[in-house]
């Protein structure tokens, strides 16, 4: 197969320091072409993922995060570049409602958000003529009328990822700096356990900036250190030696990333049973789920934990090699599905798997 892939404007592919859905892009596309396929991947000019590349991409715009015009300039031109391909795997928001009605190859979009009000109306409409994959099967309970191609949990690369030791007599905690992350509630839950923590986050936007000026600067202390944004070597290292991880997270992640980024090193995880935590920590084999009061008692309980049963666990259902065949699958059972004259096929029915 020739697979188009988009992501969006405004951070690199694989990205330098935060980037969640553009570390999930770089892994497939380079999964792809392993595979056998071609690749062509529309993604900032500056990126460095090397597969073919759509012509006339602009350089990334982080300043423009979140910004419409600067994402609908991106996918005209993505589209623009997308000729000759098989099938377009879209992991834009607007992507989907542009393309899908002005090229003959199948679209397919990931929903890698929370699914609000407004989002929904988007994916909606997008059903209309693309396919829809969910990244978690709490992703889309909420919302059981979308029609869902397929839900596929994200994978990584393991081969650039070191088991650590966890010996550095620390918990850690990665994330953006936002209420939602639970940092607040990941330094009291260091402090009540007794151990150090080790805070590395992502602070660009000004609502990041506020949130650290005004609620969690004042309560930082001896117990904490702020390491900032990292680089991925840099984030494992920190993960590697860290005895547990924290994710206290406030709100219903559609999967978590950094979840599977802790266990790959080998460092359990301690977390709140929300979003998609439950389909990625096995309580008492990875980690440990429960209420924010509760996650203290539990850090001496998972530091005992099997390191090596965490990189197993990712090893055996959060691999960038699985995810990759669970895409090949879904492109093949769509492109089965088109027309004689190679335009679309019918949208596919709802699949939980």
């Amino acid at each position: 197969m020739r697979i188009g892939l988009i992501a969006g404007p405004w951070i690199t592919v694989p990205p330098v320091t935060y980037g969640g859905t553009e570390r999930v892009v770089d892994s497939l596309a380079r999964g792809l072409v392993a595979a056998g396929h071609e690749v062509l991947l529309a993604t900032p000019s500056d990126s460095e993922c090397p597969v073919p590349r759509a012509p006339g991409m602009r350089a990334a715009e982080p300043s423009e995060l979140g910004f419409t015009l600067s994402e609908l300039s991106h996918v005209v031109r993505a589209y623009r570049g997308m000729g000759g391909v098989d099938l377009i795997h879209d992991h834009t928001l607007a992507g989907p409602l542009y393309g899908s009605r002005l090229v003959p190859a199948p679209v397919v979009t990931t929903i890698h958000s929370l699914l609000s009000p407004d989002a929904i109306d988007v994916y909606r409409a997008a059903a209309e003529t693309a396919s829809i994959v969910a990244i978690s099967r709490d992703q889309v309970s909420r919302v059981p009328e979308l029609p869902v191609a397929r839900i596929i949990h994200h994978g990584m690369d393991l081969s650039g990822v070191p088991e650590g030791s966890g010996t550095g007599g620390y918990a850690c905690f990665v994330g953006r700096m936002s209420p939602d992350k639970g940092v607040e509630e990941a330094i009291a839950i260091a402090r009540e356990a007794g151990i150090p923590l080790k805070i590395a986050v992502k602070m660009r936007a000004p609502d990041e900036k506020r949130y650290f000026k005004e609620v969690i600067q004042p309560l930082l202390g001896s117990n904490e250190e702020l390491v900032g944004e990292i680089s991925d070597a840099d984030k494992y290292a920190l993960m590697g030696e860290a005895s547990v991880f924290l994710n206290p997270i406030r709100w219903a992640e559609p999967f978590g990333l950094v979840m599977i980024e802790a266990l790959a090193t080998g460092t359990p995880v301690v977390g709140t049973p929300v979003g998609a935590a439950p389909e990625i920590i096995s309580d008492g084999v990875t980690g440990y789920l429960g209420s924010v009061d509760e996650l203290p008692g539990m850090v001496p309980r998972a530091t005992a934990l099997d390191r090596k049963a965490c990189r197993a666990a990712v090893e055996r259902n959060f691999s960038a090699a699985r995810m990759v065949a669970d895409h090949i699958s879904l492109y093949e059972q769509i492109l089965a599905k088109g027309t004689p004259d190679g335009t679309p096929g019918p949208v596919l029915g709802r699949r939980i798997k």
